[in-house]
């Protein structure tokens, strides 16, 4: 497991390409991020994925600020 500058968010090798997950989750920081972009609210996150925290989905908000680029590609690249 490769720790982040991020509490609850990792990456691991060999699970969802290595990309940023919650910690303790096969769920991506670009899944959460996804539903946001696309008009959910946290609370609608919080029902979609219900083992997440508030505070879990606020850190992926964060995560995103901070790699956005990284983010944008991975979401689009769900839409198609």
């Amino acid at each position: 497991m490769i720790a982040t500058a991020y509490r609850y968010l990792v990456r691991i090798p060999n699970v969802c390409a290595g990309r940023a997950i919650i910690e303790g989750t096969r769920i991506g920081v670009h899944d959460v991020i996804g539903l946001i972009v696309n008009g959910s609210s946290v609370d609608d996150v919080v029902r979609s994925f219900p083992d997440l925290t508030r505070a879990q989905v606020y850190e992926c908000m964060s995560y995103y600020e901070d790699h956005r680029p990284e983010i944008d590609a991975l979401v689009a690249e769900q839409s198609l």
